[in-house]
């Protein structure tokens, strides 16, 4: 199957998309045309102008479709390089699209003037309509939209496990920042779902949501242990490179590009494992010094590993050894 027969089951308006894009480009004359999504990989490439290299920048695994994984293997001869977001993510585009076409591994980069330690931080109590903790309390945070795979059963059933094992759960509050982001369902928990869960597991009063928070860094800040608890492997990883970009120390599922990133400022649980999660979140706890370790570290790795000085320095020589 090629894409052109695909696009001919098509809408009209998408045939007529791709027309208008063909003549942008032709108009702009690109030496380089570089793509961001899955989509739009395959519509650049049919839509590229004659003389143009075109990079495919994966954020996601290209292999997650079975459709969209043929059609980008049928077109990968369009494609110049590719540039992955991560090593997980650039070993599965090269078993996916062989060893002709050279992939390169860049990190994202994260704002780090607006995530950083100092600055505001949110009121997630008020926010989540709790009573304000007493000082010295710990809060724990899951932030993300409500996909399931994101795991956030699995960090419910983490503060549970916490609640019956140890005594300084008294002095702690978890915190889901987010919410659903679809119209259906099926793929992602309702608020009401994660509320039954946290309920049936005596954590009404230990759980708060916040429901989405525009200034992500705000509530980074407010957070004394960011959790990382997706149940499949994640191509990069956002939350956790901005968690360690505000200095707090991350618990981070170890698959994917998040625990590639992570190198510093960590600790580590196995997929879908709530009683490792809620050893690691026990282990933070009770230990500030840890706390203020790893979140120093994590921020010395973020300044290291996502500045965008850094990220334009990584692709300028890619798209000059096209040209």
């Amino acid at each position: 199957m090629r894409l052109g027969a695909a696009l001919g089951r098509a809408s009209v308006p998408t045939a007529r998309y791709i027309s208008r894009l063909r003549r942008h480009l032709v108009e702009l004359a690109p030496d380089v045309v570089h793509t961001n999504g899955l989509k739009m990989h395959l519509l650049g490439a049919r839509a590229r102008p004659g003389t143009a290299r075109v990079v495919w920048h994966m954020h996601d695994y290209p292999d997650s479709r079975p459709l969209t994984a043929k059609l980008l293997s049928f077109e990968a001869s369009r494609c110049s390089a590719v540039i992955a977001n991560s090593e997980s993510v650039a070993k599965r585009t090269r078993q996916l699209l062989g060893p002709a076409i050279p992939v390169h591994t860049v990190h994202n980069s994260v704002d780090l003037d607006r995530f950083r330690p100092e600055g505001p931080r949110a009121d997630l109590d008020a926010l989540a309509n709790l009573p304000r903790l007493c000082p010295g309390a710990i809060r724990v945070g899951l932030v993300g939209t409500f996909a399931k795979w994101k795991g956030h059963d699995v960090f419910l059933e983490a503060l549970a496990i916490l609640q019956r094992t140890s005594r300084a759960v008294s002095g702690v509050r978890g915190y889901i920042i987010g919410g659903p982001i679809y119209e259906t369902g099926g793929s992602q928990f309702s608020l009401r779902e994660l509320k039954e869960i946290a309920a049936s597991r005596g954590l009404a009063d230990i759980v708060g949501f916040t429901g989405r928070i525009d200034d992500v860094p705000a509530a980074m800040r407010a957070l004394d242990i960011a959790v990382h608890v997706s149940v499949e492997p994640e191509p990069f990883g956002l939350v956790v490179a901005e968690a360690m970009a505000c200095g707090r120390p991350v618990v981070v599922s170890r698959a994917g590009g998040a625990a590639e990133i992570a190198e510093a400022g960590a600790l580590f649980h196995q997929p879908g494992n709530a009683g490792e999660l809620a050893e690691c979140l026990s282990q933070l706890i009770g230990d500030p010094g840890l706390r203020a370790s790893l979140g120093d570290a994590g921020r010395r790795a973020a300044l290291r590993l996502f500045g965008r000085q850094r990220l334009s320095d990584a692709l300028v020589p890619i798209y000059e050894s096209m040209v």
